[in-house]
């Protein structure tokens, strides 16, 4: 009797051995959750309805932002050139602070198949994942061999006139000796407009290019790309990853006229923090020569700001639209349930604050952005109010498709926090940076700017000031503060592996 019971307890051991998958430990790939990144451009986390905007028409990501968990204080870090979105892209991509990030991206665009391996893509794909993307890509990696597929690859801004005419050299030689001004030498479609009478560009005019193909929006063009994925993975057992990234809000903001019909321009509020110049725009790299800063005239006035703004609306509410079709397309193929969605952009935009067009600076405005997470174990209508970095969103999918996190990977996961929202942040302190130009610190609700060409240091105390009016930099009271975030700044540097050298001494007049 008791060998009979041995014998059944065995078979009953080789029966459920068998019926395991050989990979043993490892989760059955078909439950684990899809993760789906929206990625868009040039996105400020002021220009959304949920996030305190009561002007703009953003349903859908209102929605969003209801059904799962709003990041209010998530930063990229700058970049180190004028397109901020390529050290995003590479940030995120590679899991590395900028610096690195800049390093890997050298190692791809000699096609290092070593540093390919350790992207956000091939770490999902060796979970067993299904991966895709489209839209705009921006690194020097190869989006096609990263994912599994990709399709309507978009680079970055199309060359246009400015940069077929090497505006800085034309600049140089043209206007700095007295040949020609400014307005005569600038291409269409910059340093505009000049007022209500300035039809030289026309946003709904698509032969001016940017974000139309065939005819059909860009921004329609990968939600129809996104839905037809869908379609094709929910009948296959993996689950996906999805890497959608649009090019809007990303000038040349092209929306149909339906959307700009939605915004009257005299209606558009001016920035509280609006100014016609910003007084060191030469020494921080954001002169007439950088592109984004000449689309419209300087000094800047109030209704070229407020037609960049009611574009600027319309071209977010019109993508809005399209990302809540993919969502739909999520629901239709019944696998919203089963699916993060994370929603985050590459940036923002100052359009108009400060003086600003562009995101080559260290304000608010230009460096937070929306970052939402929606998934079956994220609680509705929670609102965290840590300082993240938009990366983390890597880590964050990592963890959801139970990968461990590589020692490479410097962001952090989001779920501790989405799981607990009483947890402190992941970073007590942001870093912030733009070529040789600029340096920013974030730390206990303060923020210190650092301008070592123009020798300028600006503070503010976002907790009263957060539109960055009222600068404390030279107030007496303020020295000790001003010298503790400039050392923590100097051993950020470090960390980050940044090599500009700042002296506390330079900045002293």
């Amino acid at each position: 009797m008791k060998i009979s019971i041995l014998y059944l307890v065995i078979i009953q051991c080789l029966l459920l051995v068998a019926c395991q998958s050989p990979n043993s430990g490892v989760a059955d790939e078909s439950n684990k959750p899809n993760v789906v990144l929206i990625f868009a451009d040039d996105l400020s986390y002021s220009a959304i309805g949920a996030l305190g905007n009561d002007v703009i028409k953003t349903p859908n990501l209102d929605r969003l932002a209801s059904q799962g968990t709003s990041f209010t204080h998530a930063y990229n870090m700058g970049g180190w050139n004028g397109a901020i979105c390529v050290a995003s892209r590479a940030m995120i991509m590679s899991g590395r602070t900028i610096w690195r990030a800049e390093e890997i991206a050298q190692r791809w665009r000699s096609n290092d198949q070593a540093a390919y391996d350790k992207t956000w893509a091939r770490l999902m794909a060796g979970a067993g994942y299904n991966t895709y993307m489209t839209g705009k890509w921006h690194i020097a990696a190869h989006a096609d061999t990263l994912f599994g597929r990709a399709q309507n690859i978009k680079p970055g801004m199309p060359r246009d006139e400015w940069g077929k005419m090497g505006f800085s050299k034309v600049y140089r030689e043209q206007v700095l000796t007295g040949k020609k001004t400014v307005e005569e030498i600038m291409p269409i479609g910059y340093a505009r407009p000049i007022d209500q009478n300035d039809n030289s560009w026309m946003p709904t005019d698509s032969t001016n290019g940017g974000f139309w193909a065939g005819g059909q929006h860009w921004s329609e063009v990968v939600r129809d790309d996104a839905i037809d994925f869908i379609n094709d993975a929910s009948a296959e057992e993996d689950p996906f990853f999805m890497y959608l990234a649009f090019n809007a809000p990303h000038d040349p903001r092209q929306a149909p006229q339906k959307y700009i019909d939605m915004y009257e321009v005299e209606d558009m509020p001016l920035p509280e923090n609006w100014l016609t110049e910003y007084p060191y725009k030469d020494q921080i790299g954001c002169g007439v020569t950088l592109r984004d800063e000449a689309l419209a005239p300087f000094p800047r006035s109030p209704y070229a700001i407020r037609k960049h703004i009611q574009e600027y609306y319309a071209i977010i509410t019109h993508l809005d639209e399209q990302i809540g079709l993919i969502i739909k397309g999520l629901e239709d193929a019944n696998e919203l349930d089963n699916t993060y969605i994370i929603f985050t952009a590459d940036h923002g935009l100052s359009v108009g604050k400060h003086g600003l067009i562009g995101k080559q600076n260290m304000y608010d405005h230009s460096m937070r952005v929306p970052l939402f997470v929606k998934g079956p174990t994220v609680a509705e209508g929670e609102t965290n109010n840590n300082n993240v970095y938009l990366q983390d969103v890597m880590a964050t999918a990592l963890e959801v498709a139970d990968i461990p996190k590589p020692s490479y990977v410097e962001f952090n996961s989001l779920l501790p926090q989405i799981n607990n929202p009483k947890l402190s942040g992941n970073y007590s302190e942001i870093y912030g940076c733009y070529t040789d130009t600029q340096r920013m610190i974030k730390k206990d609700n303060y923020k210190l700017i650092v301008y070592p060409k123009a020798r300028k240091l600006r503070l503010f105390d976002l907790e009263k000031d957060p539109a960055e009016m009222n600068d404390l930099a030279e107030e007496m009271g303020e020295q000790t503060k001003v010298n503790d975030l400039f050392a923590s700044l100097q051993s950020l540097q470090l960390s980050m592996g940044d090599t500009l050298i700042l002296n506390r001494e330079s900045f002293v007049e």
